[in-house]
């Protein structure tokens, strides 16, 4: 049986759901590397007695001003197909000690802004080669599949593996009664229509526009609207500022919410607003979408029209732009029958998209990308 390794950077929640997928739904030999076992950047809870997949933390050694991650390619059972990031120079050596043993490699390629990064020319021609030397690329949308052809790996070699949420875990959110949501909403002081961002509090994120837009639209509503703002980051404290500065009187503030709490705050707020500025993704959007509510988003963001089609869940802005998230916001406020309809649409559009069909059509893709010939 053909072994499959997946070599992400760390074990993020949503990883470690699709992972217990492969080994519970699927007959892969399959196993995941990690370069670290936390990110100190994130606040998530790692829990490895729950995970159902063979795992392996990589040995480090020096490098320059850092450390270095070593993948165990010559002292352990090489994988058939290893599926790695591209991001780092750790990832670069798996690459190339990879291509060295005859590996057969495909990446996960993600489109990225330059809002988010600045791009060097060496990194640029560096990318290249080796997008021209792997046998494919998993991709969750055409922005990300089209990312990686300009680097130049042939199309017929990128495939698309659309993300995954634990659908049913979020659509929990519907269940809370209205008296109980009523409470708890009181208990935060949340008032009217509420808008909500999930996510890490950071300038990259936009969420200064949010508040301006919110701001203003509290000018001219008459019924009252709340910002409750899921997360923590280093930008929180110039967030909060921003919200005194701009009269947003009932922005609230949680503090970062681990996954198995986060549906409950969904179900508190009537409508997702995601202001980025040049996400590859945004698996909160998916989240949201699957309680069940309109999204406003950007369209700094992987991916975004695949999932919000305007006038049906959502709207989508230019980033940046204040003013269009409050156009947006303000239709939602004024419309709540166009709210309800418009988060049906987005529950409906993420119902197959669960870690169980991820898993399935991960198999596939491997079994697909091994009978290929090599590059």
């Amino acid at each position: 049986m053909p072994r499959i390794v997946y070599w992400n950077n760390i074990p993020t929640p949503y990883m470690v759901e699709r992972f217990n997928a492969i080994a519970e739904h699927t007959d892969l030999d399959f196993e995941a590397w990690f370069s670290d076992r936390i990110d100190p950047e994130r606040s998530w809870d790692i829990d490895e007695t729950a995970w159902k997949f063979k795992y392996h933390y990589l040995r480090s050694v020096p490098f320059t001003r850092g450390r270095l991650k070593i993948p165990p390619l010559f002292y352990k059972r090489r994988p058939d197909l290893l599926v790695l990031l591209y991001g780092d120079a750790t990832f670069t050596l798996g690459w190339a000690v990879a291509r060295v043993v005859r590996v057969r490699i495909a990446f996960w390629s993600m489109i990225t802004f330059d809002s988010w990064l600045q791009r060097r020319s060496w990194k640029e021609r560096l990318k290249r080669i080796m997008f021209q030397r792997v046998d494919a690329t998993l991709s969750a949308g055409n922005d990300s599949r089209s990312y990686a052809q300009q680097y130049g790996i042939a199309p017929e070699r990128t495939f698309l593996l659309p993300h995954a949420t634990n659908v049913h875990h979020f659509a929990s959110a519907s269940s809370l009664s209205g008296s109980e949501r009523d409470e708890r909403r009181r208990n935060l002081g949340l008032e009217g229509t509420t808008f909500i961002y999930v996510g890490r509090l950071w300038h990259g994120k936009g969420i200064e526009y949010l508040i301006a837009a919110t701001g203003e639209l509290d000018k001219i509503c008459d019924a009252p609207i709340s910002l409750l703002l899921v997360g923590d980051g280093p930008e929180e404290h110039t967030l909060r500022g921003h919200c005194q500065q701009q009269g947003v009187t009932r922005g609230v503030f949680t503090g970062f919410i681990q996954k198995q709490n986060l549906p409950l705050y969904y179900g508190l707020a009537d409508v997702f607003v995601f202001p980025t500025l040049g996400d590859p993704y945004g698996l909160v959007v998916d989240e949201a979408m699957a309680c069940g509510l309109p999204i406003i988003s950007t369209n700094a963001a992987g991916e975004i029209t695949d999932r919000i089609s305007t006038g049906e869940n959502g709207f989508v802005v230019p980033p940046m732009d204040s003013r269009a998230l409050m156009e947006s916001m303000r239709i939602l406020v004024e419309d709540p029958n166009l709210r309800q309809q418009m988060g049906a649409t987005s529950a409906r559009k993420m119902y197959d998209l669960t870690p169980e069909r991820w898993a399935e059509r991960f198999e596939a893709l491997s079994a697909l990308i091994l009978a290929t010939p090599r590059v």
